[in-house]
């Protein structure tokens, strides 16, 4: 995910998609049935990305800085972590049980731990600055989507070992899989969605993502065909997924770093950095705000526990942002320490 400011302020997506955006989206009540229930205080230093929800081990993985941070999924207490890293981004974990990977960009390598243990048992050399990572469960193959080097790196997970690497037209952004063989990334600097098949390791298809800026999260409901690309600009774009047609822009929060999808409610989850969590109705062509929940402004990532139907929004506090040098000319604030927190929201 972005490294970059938490809240970036673009100019207003184009008039001509303005009609697009539901009007209902933008207006949606504060008030609803989901709402922040618990803060976990984790503390440390340093800033974070992705964290993902494993309901099957009860723990939550969060990335932190140069570790991830195992807690509790229930109660927010830690029962691990996996250290020694140098610039966490996401973590995924196989179907057999039994390991994970990070993606460390700092060290530009995919780690795999184990998951009883939380040991690392071994690290791939990745492209340039690995950030999004993808288990595709059709050829249990890991795909680390580097940032910097523009490519997907494809682990070949009983093997360990790389099979393939796929040059991308842009930076790739978050990854999702439809289970069949199928993976589609946000291309963050071509404002597009690429198709790859992980079956022949080729690109298949890329479609343009119009009135949608950066796009960086992405969710995906296999049931009814449907990509959610969370953009700049206050929009999320919802794409049907086999003929890559834009369907309509959803009017969301500002700064969107992740977005989930809730298949037994039909609901949509954007986290933004402005403080807010967007929830989104999506059943048949809806897709219309029905709750904007207050979380904390920095809380631009998350993710979804479907089977608690609990969110999960990592937020922190950033002191002063530093004067400009000629050696950095855009510095960013630095994490206040001790204030990095989970954000439980909860249907009522």
């Amino acid at each position: 995910m972005r490294l970059k400011q938490v809240v970036r302020f673009l100019p207003v997506v184009a008039c001509v998609m303005l009609p697009m955006i539901s009007s209902v989206a933008a207006q949606a009540a504060a008030s609803g049935p989901y709402a922040v229930t618990d803060k976990w205080t984790i503390g440390g230093e340093g800033g974070w990305d992705y964290l993902l929800a494993d309901p099957s081990m009860h723990v939550l993985y969060v990335t932190h800085g140069p570790r991830v941070e195992v807690l509790d999924l229930n109660t927010g207490k830690s029962v691990g972590a996996i250290t020694g890293l140098k610039g966490t981004h996401g973590v995924v974990l196989d179907t057999d049980g039994k390991l994970g990977y990070i993606s460390d960009g700092g060290a530009n390598e995919v780690v795999v731990f184990d998951r009883t243990t939380y040991a690392k048992v071994g690290s791939i050399a990745a492209g340039t600055n690995p950030d999004g990572l993808l288990f595709e469960p059709a050829t249990k193959t890991v795909w680390a989507f580097n940032g910097r080097s523009q490519d997907a790196t494809v682990i070949d997970t009983a093997t360990q070992k790389v099979v393939a690497t796929i040059k991308l037209s842009g930076k790739p952004e978050f990854a999702q899989a439809d289970g069949k063989g199928t993976v589609f990334v946000n291309i963050e600097t071509k404002n597009s969605i690429a198709r790859l098949d992980a079956k022949t390791l080729k690109q298949t298809a890329e479609w343009p993502l119009k009135g949608c800026e950066s796009p960086s999260g992405l969710a995906l409901d296999t049931t009814h065909e449907r990509l959610y690309s969370v953009c700049d600009g206050k929009v999320m774009a919802v794409v049907n997924s086999t003929t890559g047609k834009e369907l309509k822009l959803v009017a969301i929060g500002d700064g969107p770093d992740a977005v989930d999808y809730d298949a037994k409610d039909q609901l949509v989850f954007s986290s933004n950095g402005d403080g807010t969590l967007t929830i989104v109705n999506v059943k048949g062509d809806a897709d219309s705000v029905v709750q904007t929940v207050a979380t904390q402004k920095s809380g631009r990532t998350m993710t979804f526990d479907d089977v608690t139907g609990k969110a999960y929004v990592v937020a922190a506090e950033f002191g002063p942002k530093p004067a400009a040098t000629a050696e950095n000319p855009r510095p960013r604030p630095s994490v206040v320490p001790g204030s990095f927190k989970v954000l439980v929201v909860t249907k009522k």
